[in-house]
């Protein structure tokens, strides 16, 4: 190397400089300082050990021997362009930079530039940090978090498959069972069969929980917001409270509720549903009841009974999953899954959910929904099941179901109650089948997925335009993805979750088939 090209000694910059080269051989990170021709005039402790040199094989060498081979060409045009016009940045932002090892070793980096001027002329100097262990903890989180979205889309195509392949049986013996019950006569057959109908309440009441738990964990409960009457939510479950309340000598009162609240109705009225259930379970005497009080633009939905009550220590224990209350005279009825339901709802609603209790008096739960100040109000609720209707049960409905032995079960169910049945498995079937009718259809029952690939909603759609009619029918489904929605979108039509309870299933075709419309329930 001749004497012109040899680089400026760094020494010039003052009279600091033993300061100046204790800080630089201190910092944290590998410095080096280049001259204008990109000549190393300086470089730290930590440099050399990043690279693997010796300090005399770096000083007075390009900088460009510390990248690769195929990017020293461009650097040298870059280095002259920034040395031109100089300014404090990152470099090659956006960029993976790379250096290089003594031994050929390459390696990710990051690296800022800044300028020195000095009287013996102007220098660059880079701070160069090595990003090996960073980088490999951005693609092992990248890929942590690609494995946990193709877990949680599996996870939701298993709880959707699950959830329908579940219930289909379930839904077959609970058809079975309610067309048992209407053609049974023998006394000690009809215990037999109401002893069954209790086993399958039970193992319903479990799968309809272990499933709600494992959606909501996996978020794929999504909640629709709707502005509703509070009274019309209490209305469409006080009959099936007061029988199960009745069926333990209790009594089961509510209040009427004029507030008009915003939640998701669904999702609210499972919240109920669990917390009466529960104090019917927990209570052997006196009563439950459902009361509001609206107060400073809030609902409080209060849910109180005369039971057990629950011990200080463990009012936080009960919402957790498969707790079951450890007071005196608490019975084994139950899995402790019905509060966990209800924290993860409320949760989900962001409604506030709060327990009082005295131990061996009672206890009392309290749901804050907030009130709507819209113009609407509880009368304009919709008209729910009339049990005042004629029960005697007449006319033809069509069952489109693509599984043989739940259709069995839908036919013998139906005949039994008193309707003629003609069944498809398709869309296309269906059509084909109208052909071959005498009567119009009253009622039209659809599965969600069908045979060829068609669903529920096309089924009615086809079929209604047929007989240009706005037939009222049932869609049932036990898939829980948002694709079976679709069916809300149908007018005078009701989605229905498998199982059905075959008693609230027969009341609501009753209706339907008497009035032409579908009871909004």
């Amino acid at each position: 190397m001749s004497k012109n090209s040899l680089p400026r000694d760094i020494s010039q910059i003052g009279e600091s400089d033993v300061f100046f080269r204790n800080l630089l051989e201190s910092a944290p990170d590998a410095m080096i300082i280049v001259d204008e021709k990109g000549l190393m005039s300086l470089v730290n402790r930590q440099a050399l050990t990043m690279f693997g040199y010796k300090r005399k094989e770096m000083i007075g060498q390009p900088i460009e021997m510390l990248l690769p081979e195929s990017a020293r060409g461009s650097h040298v045009s870059l280095r002259r362009s920034y040395t031109d016009k100089p300014r404090l940045r990152p470099m090659g932002q956006d960029l993976d930079l790379v250096g290089v090892r003594r031994d050929g070793r390459e390696f990710p980096v990051e690296i800022s530039l800044s300028v020195v001027e000095t009287d013996g002329g102007r220098f660059i100097s880079s701070v160069i940090r090595d990003v090996t262990v960073r980088r490999q903890m951005e693609k092992d989180i990248k890929a942590a978090q690609q494995e946990a979205e193709r877990a949680n889309k599996a996870n939701s195509a298993f709880l959707a498959a699950a959830s329908h392949d579940l219930r289909q049986p379930v839904q077959a013996l609970s058809l079975l069972n309610g067309a048992l019950r209407r053609t049974v006569k023998d006394e000690k057959a009809l215990q037999m069969v109401e002893n069954q109908d209790a086993s399958l309440t039970a193992m319903t009441n479990l799968l309809n929980s272990l499933l709600d738990i494992s959606r909501l964990d996996a978020g794929a409960v999504i909640p629709e917001w709707e502005d509703f009457p509070m009274q019309r939510l209490i209305d469409r479950h006080a009959a099936e409270f007061g029988r199960q309340a009745h069926g333990k000598g209790l009594q089961f009162s509510t209040e009427p509720c004029p507030a008009v609240v915003r939640s998701d109705p669904n999702l609210l009225a499972e919240v109920v549903t669990n917390l009466v259930s529960n104090a019917i379970r927990y209570t052997d005497k006196g009563e439950v009841r459902m009361a509001c009080v609206e107060r400073d633009g809030q609902c409080h939905l209060q849910v109180s009974d005369t039971g057990i009550g629950i011990e200080t220590d463990q009012l936080d224990a009960i919402f957790r999953e498969f707790h079951q209350c450890k007071s005196p005279g608490a019975n084994k009825e139950g899995f402790g899954l019905g509060l966990a339901i209800v924290r993860r709802l409320t949760d989900l609603l962001d409604h506030r959910i709060e327990v009082e209790s005295d131990p061996g008096k009672g206890s009392r739960f309290t749901v804050t929904v907030p009130v709507v100040t819209a113009s609407a109000t509880a009368g304009d609720d919709d008209e729910g099941i009339d049990s005042r209707l004629p029960e005697q049960a007449s006319g033809l409905v069509i069952l489109i179901e693509d599984d043989v032995n739940v259709a069995d079960a839908w036919e013998l169910l139906l005949e039994a109650e008193g309707y003629k049945v003609a069944t498809a498995a398709s869309a296309t079937e269906s059509m084909a089948l109208l052909n071959h009718l005498d009567d119009q259809p009253v009622l039209l029952i659809s599965d969600f997925h069908l045979l060829d690939g068609s669903t529920g909603v096309e089924a009615v759609s086809l079929i209604r335009g047929f007989y240009d009619s706005e037939i009222p029918a049932f869609i049932v489904s036990g898939d829980t993805s948002k694709v079976v929605k679709d069916a809300r979108l149908l007018d005078n039509c009701t989605l229905m979750s498998k199982p059905v309870d075959t008693a609230r299933l027969l009341a609501a075709a009753l209706y339907a088939s008497r009035s032409g419309n579908v009871p909004q329930d």
